[in-house]
């Protein structure tokens, strides 16, 4: 029986060298409304910067960055904004697509 060959892990990391990427990378979690995915993707780019320099530039603790951009965190909008202006990108809002819902009838 042949051996089974691992892959190695992909790490996105790896590819987010500019600011296009960071957004590209960003704006696909958001669009997925998955809060773990979410912060699991901000902590991605703060790996890819350098959580050090994230930390030092932005002035918030490694310790708290690590902890909000876990799949479990919660990090707040000072966070998110302060991490987003390190990153090089903007948070924008734009109209969602309607979403067709049941209409309740009346018996």
């Amino acid at each position: 029986m042949a051996s089974v060959k691992q892959l190695p892990r992909f790490d996105a990391a790896k590819y987010l060298d500019s600011n296009e990427a960071v957004a590209a990378f960003l704006s696909d979690a958001l669009e997925t409304g998955d809060q773990a995915y979410i912060s699991h993707a901000f902590g991605v780019i703060a790996r890819a910067k350098g959580m050090a320099q994230v930390a030092e530039d932005t002035g918030l603790a490694r310790e708290q960055l690590y902890r909000s951009f876990s799949e479990d965190g919660n990090p707040t909008l000072k966070t998110l904004l302060a991490v987003m202006k390190f990153f090089g990108v903007e948070l924008s809002a734009h109209p969602a697509p309607i979403r067709r819902t049941r209409r309740l009838t009346r018996s």
